[in-house]
């Protein structure tokens, strides 16, 4: 049984008085929602292995209530349970009452922060580094990305796993080092052009590139655009996108999150001409599409931003999405593999998009879907919470793993860059040879694969 995470044994006494002013400024309807029938108890990642009531959704939502109505302070305890949470929103999709957990979880976190109750030096410092640094800065994340692809692509990291000198690094980094994502060599203005049309165009798209999406998995951004190219749509591409928020929204950075994503809307506005004049914005990583549908609740009270955000999350789809929407073309050329399928927690819980991805993959000839065990079980990754609570992350992982080996299939489809490193790296350490693949990307090579057979 995994052990509870630090500090859940600590009283509930307020430091410094700090009282929530996120959590006390919801709607009380939001708070009210939960009837504690624990029906989301079996679905919860951390409850099912610490079988403790507050690593459980009814019993964060009673901290965060208890916090709300000014019974409880914000203490190191309840950050803790905070940080302790995947955030994988299982508990909304088994809950009978609809209570809107993510609502109140991006509400909590930012409480943590502006108490300070977790507040340390390398906290602050790691956090200022990325959240406030790198990942609202697009070239400076290319610049650190580009360096570590010299890294790699130079066989130093080869060498230092080989020789293994990671034993000389302090035990958190020796731990994270083998989560490290390969870097491709061309990231996605080299790949996409600002604008790519196919020969009749039926539809106008606005492509989403992401930010680490953009460094290790330009191909499948590539792959994107082709698949919506074979169907008809004409694709517009901002340079040098903006990190999509949901980084900074699910660790309590909330006027972060609204920055970015003023940033996009503007960056897609200068690309297209008007929000207006696209059909479509179109993401293929799910933890980015179910913050990026959200853009309209994030800045409902902006004067200049609050009617062209509420269009922003009226026009983003997911590409699944938006395939099964509008029909895609079923290729004809065989590729016979074996795939199945893990369902990201941000796409079947958060975008409720489960029908859709495995529909694609049964169109392509040839390729054998086979079911996982527990496909809606996070993976352990979770944004980064694979750097943050390394135990839990790992034994979620392994239990995924486990999973995918009893479905024999040489392909694991997963359509989020998290998840996607995360089954790398755990496969990667077993010295498995099943390869992690995006189902668009699965589509794509389909396509592909009819233009090398003009026979097929």
């Amino acid at each position: 049984m995994q052990k509870p995470p630090p500090g859940t044994t600590r009283d509930d006494q307020p430091r410094n008085g700090k009282q929530a002013g996120h959590l006390a400024g919801l709607d009380f309807s939001v708070l009210q929602q939960c009837m504690h029938c624990g029906l989301c108890l079996p679905t919860c990642p951390t409850y099912d292995e610490t079988r403790i009531e507050r690593n459980s959704p009814r019993g964060r939502i009673a901290l965060m209530r208890g916090i709300a109505e000014g019974q409880l302070g914000v203490t190191p305890a309840f950050g803790e349970e905070m940080y302790f949470c995947l955030g994988c929103l299982a508990c909304e999709t088994a809950c009978p009452a609809g209570v809107r957990y993510g609502e109140l979880f991006e509400n909590a976190r930012p409480d943590v922060e502006e108490a300070g109750v977790l507040s340390g030096g390398k906290r602050r410092l790691v956090r200022a580094l990325t959240l406030r640094w790198v990942f609202t800065r697009p070239r400076l994340l290319r610049l650190v990305g580009r360096l570590l692809y010299f890294y790699q692509a130079s066989g130093a990291q080869a060498f230092v796993r080989r020789t293994r000198l990671t034993r000389l690094l302090p035990k958190t980094l020796r731990e994270l080092e083998p989560l490290t994502p390969r870097v491709l060599p061309r990231f996605s203005d080299a790949l996409i052009a600002p604008v790519e049309k196919p020969a009749a165009a039926t539809h106008r798209a606005g492509m989403l590139t992401g930010c680490v999406q953009d460094l290790t998995f330009s191909d499948v951004n590539r792959d994107t655009v082709d698949v919506l190219l074979a169907n008809g749509c004409e694709v517009v591409t901002p340079r040098a996108q903006f990190c999509c928020g949901s980084l900074h929204a699910h660790n309590g950075e909330l006027e972060l999150a609204r920055e970015l994503a003023r940033r996009n809307i503007d960056a897609m506005e200068r690309a297209a001409g008007s929000l207006d004049k696209l059909d479509v914005i179109v993401t293929n990583a799910a933890g980015c599409g179910s913050h990026l549908k959200n853009y309209g609740h994030l800045l409902p009270d902006d004067p200049r931003y609050a009617a062209r955000a509420a269009r922003w999350s009226a026009k983003v789809r997911d590409i699944h999405e938006w395939l099964a929407a509008t029909g895609w073309r079923r290729p004809t050329a065989e590729t016979p593999v074996s795939v199945t399928y893990h369902e990201a927690c941000h796409l079947c819980h958060g975008q409720k998009i489960t029908r859709q991805p495995r529909a694609i993959l049964e169109s392509i000839p040839g390729l054998k879907l086979t079911e996982m065990p527990e496909s809606t079980w996070c993976c352990g990754s979770a944004g980064v919470y694979n750097l943050t609570q390394p135990e839990m992350s790992q034994t979620l992982l392994r239990r995924k793993l486990k999973n995918l080996a009893a479905t024999g299939a040489g392909v694991v489809a997963s359509a989020n860059p998290g998840c996607t490193v995360q089954l790398q790296a755990g496969l990667r350490e077993t010295g498995s040879q099943v390869r992690v693949a995006h189902p668009v990307s699965l589509l794509a090579r389909a396509y592909a694969k009819e233009k090398a057979e003009p026979g097929s």
